[in-house]
């Protein structure tokens, strides 16, 4: 080969890495439609050292000034919402619905906030702050109480409701304490749930403004066992809040 072709061969290798180099990276938030032209979805990362991903729903002619904040178990992440349609149908009601990744979960990155209980409780405070949520009815199934409890004794003035859904940690907090707690609160469990819904139950029921619902036939998540049975008591719940 001869030098000028191995020159031309060259220059184009090093075009070809200057321009790689110079291309944007992934964008931070994308929105798109639902097939329904009155919904915007929009996915993104909030800004901060720790950014956390959220999937979000705005209805284009809101109806209602509650906004649902869906967080999530172990085994799952804010595509799960999605997945179950639950998204889809709080829009549908008038709705703007917010769920998260929590930190090493979906696209989230693990962060050094998330090991202590008061660094959780100001993860959540400041992503709700990051994304405007001004009148949050926050829904915790599970491993995400972690992260609820937390924010629900240190910031619970700042919640318009509260859907814990079998919920870990409450061993962590005394009954006085949950006293203390005048957010309107509505308990789910799945009937066949044993363990980890009757224990949190037992510590839930301190809080003096709940209501309870079971599902019947329906294990831990049981959300994904019985859906619609889910959906109907998480709206009359945000109803009875207007």
């Amino acid at each position: 080969m001869s030098r000028s072709r191995v020159a031309l061969l060259g220059l184009g290798l090093l075009l070809m890495l200057l321009l790689y180099l110079g291309l944007p990276g992934p964008p931070e938030q994308t929105s798109w439609l639902w097939g329904n032209p009155n919904v915007t979805v929009v996915a993104g990362l909030t800004p901060g050292n720790s950014p956390i991903f959220y999937r979000e729903v705005r209805p284009l002619h809101r109806a209602h000034r509650v906004e649902v904040v869906l967080l999530h178990g172990k085994a799952f992440n804010s595509h799960t919402w999605e997945r179950l349609g639950t998204l889809q149908l709080l829009s549908q009601k008038g709705y703007r619905a917010v769920a998260l990744d929590l930190p090493g979960f979906g696209n989230s990155a693990p962060s050094e906030e998330a090991r202590t209980e008061a660094g959780r409780a100001e993860l959540l405070q400041r992503v709700l702050r990051d994304l405007k949520v001004h009148n949050a009815v926050l829904v915790s199934p599970s491993l995400s109480g972690h992260y609820s409890l937390p924010f629900l004794m240190r910031s619970h003035q700042q919640l318009h409701g509260f859907v814990p859904i079998a919920p870990t940690s409450t061993r962590n907090y005394t009954q006085e304490q949950f006293w203390v707690v005048k957010t309107p609160t509505l308990i789910l469990y799945g009937e066949l749930d044993r363990v980890l819904a009757r224990e949190s139950l037992q510590q839930l029921r301190h809080l003096p403004n709940h209501s309870v619902v079971k599902l019947r036939a329906a294990g831990h998540a049981c959300y994904l066992h019985k859906p619609q049975d889910f959906h109907v008591a998480l709206l009359s719940f945000l109803d009875h809040l207007l």
